[in-house]
């Protein structure tokens, strides 16, 4: 028998039927949703996916007209089974989530952040933000999905659809006050997030990345307009960085949107200005300038200990979709305490000019995640723009992976670095010492080198070696709290280990 959207949604309400879309998972009286192929060009399965959801005693059938006309099937004379056959499945598999887990109508702000770079940095901003005003809060992104009572390592930075609907009904079962999360430009492109209404959305900026996928930067852009463009909620807060080109053509397109960057902003509009006083090795100092109307502007200044002019724009991301969310430029002061998310250039607190005698006075360390020559780059020369007076980089490979890249990491570190300390990442069953040997090469010209392949001997002399002004760079492992050896995983935290080192 056909049915309608309304129908289905309605009989989801009411019997609460489990949808799938893996016909592998169907069992007897599931809603079954035969999904398209995720990547364009890829060969379709699904005729078989719904023959299979059938015999496996799929009470309804969701998929596109053209499949089933294709399977030539006579739908008048099934009378076992609910047909709802449909243009766009992935569009409708958004509506009959929300109806099956009741996220149609949450009682809390779900909050987007979209971009190239700055996505997980922005999520864990609003999440301090929101806890620092005793508010739980619900995440989802790249690291972890989290809400009071949960957390879960995240395979993907978007969940599929069902997950993200099934999350944010666990979010507003645990109380949450608002839901962030990290969206990927697949997952906008692939309407993972179909039925979803999101009450903000925030751009940060777009560089090449995804061509694999996107083809184009034009497709590229293109998926991340969508969710200002297509997404539910016309009226929802826009927040875009006007710094960035793409974004620039996202405030000419939206005018509602609130602009904000650190250089001049577009005449004529609410904007917020981030104008940075100072940036150095002890972070960030902002002098912020909002201007909320035509007659109404406020001024306010922000000191971060995060490093970096990313970290600024960073910041002004999150100070706009605040303000536009109702938190008051007095709210917006707990971010000075922010020290960075797990991993990602965190920087541990280490005792100031009025404990000299402890280790790590007066230096600035940091753990990052970095474990690509590019990524490594980056990294180091955010820390160099600081102007430290020295760097010393703790770093290494892992073991069973990409041999071709030791060499260059080495390469990285010599060229950005004033002591490169060489240690075990997660060696694996490789042997640490081999693994080293790969590196040795690109370290050839360092200024000053170190072999430890003991990790945590290697932050012990990384720490002893620091002097008031320096910066310390533990790359590799970032918010990882494990080590692999052999098969085996052994917890092992940097954070941990160079909290001790420094509070002895």
């Amino acid at each position: 028998m056909r049915v309608t959207s309304a129908q289905l949604c309605d009989e989801l309400r009411k019997q609460l039927r489990t949808i799938q879309t893996d016909s592998r998972l169907v069992a007897e009286g599931d809603v079954f949703v035969a999904l398209p192929p995720a990547v364009p060009g890829e060969r379709s399965k699904t005729a078989s996916h719904i023959r299979m959801a059938l015999e496996k005693g799929a009470w309804a059938i969701v998929a596109s007209e053209r499949t089933v006309e294709r399977m030539k099937l006579n739908l008048r004379g099934d009378r076992n089974h609910a047909w709802l056959l449909v243009s766009d499945v992935r569009a409708q598999l958004g509506i009959l989530a929300a109806a099956r887990f009741g996220t149609e109508n949450l009682d809390f702000p779900v909050i987007a952040v979209t971009g190239t770079n700055g996505k997980t940095t922005c999520a864990y901003l609003l999440e301090h933000l929101y806890r620092s005003h005793g508010l739980p809060v619900g995440v989802m992104g790249t690291i972890s999905y989290r809400w009071p009572g949960h957390d879960e390592p995240a395979p993907l930075t978007t969940p599929g659809c069902l997950t993200l609907h099934r999350s944010l009904a666990a979010m507003r079962d645990a109380g949450v006050k608002a839901a962030i999360m990290e969206v990927s430009s697949h997952s906008i492109d692939q309407k993972r997030i179909a039925g979803i209404n999101f009450s903000a959305a925030a751009f940060t900026n777009l560089t090449q990345d995804h061509l694999d996928y996107h083809k184009t930067m034009e497709n590229y852009f293109l998926a991340k307009r969508a969710l200002f463009a297509d997404a539910p909620k016309k009226d929802k807060v826009m927040v875009v960085n006007n710094d960035d080109p793409y974004g620039h053509r996202l405030l000419e397109e939206f005018p509602q949107a609130l602009g904000f960057g650190l250089r001049t902003p577009l005449a004529g509009r609410p904007f917020l200005l981030a104008d940075v006083r100072r940036a150095d090795t002890e972070g960030l100092s902002l002098h912020f300038y909002w201007q909320k109307s035509r007659d109404e502007r406020l001024d306010w200044e922000m000191h971060s200990p995060l490093i970096g002019l990313h970290n600024a724009s960073n910041l002004s991301t999150v100070c706009g979709l605040a303000l536009s969310l109702g938190f008051s430029v007095e709210d917006l002061a707990c971010l000075e305490g922010f020290m960075g998310v797990p991993g990602r250039l965190e920087r541990i607190r280490v005792p100031g000019a009025d404990k000299p005698w402890l280790p790590g006075a007066g230096t600035g360390i940091f753990v990052d995640y970095a474990h690509t020559p590019d990524a490594l780059t980056n990294v180091l020369k955010t820390l160099a723009h600081a102007r430290f007076n020295r760097i010393i980089t703790v770093f290494g490979c892992g073991g069973d992976r990409d041999r071709t890249k030791r060499a260059p990491m080495g390469r990285a570190v010599a060229e950005l670095s004033d002591i490169a300390i060489v240690t075990s990442d997660n060696p694996r069953t490789e042997d640490p010492e081999r693994i080293i040997d790969d590196i040795m090469p690109g370290l050839e010209g360092a200024k000053e080198v170190h072999r430890e392949s003991d990790r945590r001997k290697a932050l012990e002399l990384a720490v002893s070696l620091l002097r008031p002004g320096d910066a310390l760079l533990v790359a590799g492992k970032g918010h990882e709290n494990y080590q692999i050896i052999g098969t085996v995983k052994h917890h092992f935290s940097d954070q941990e280990i160079l909290k001790e080192l420094v509070s002895c």
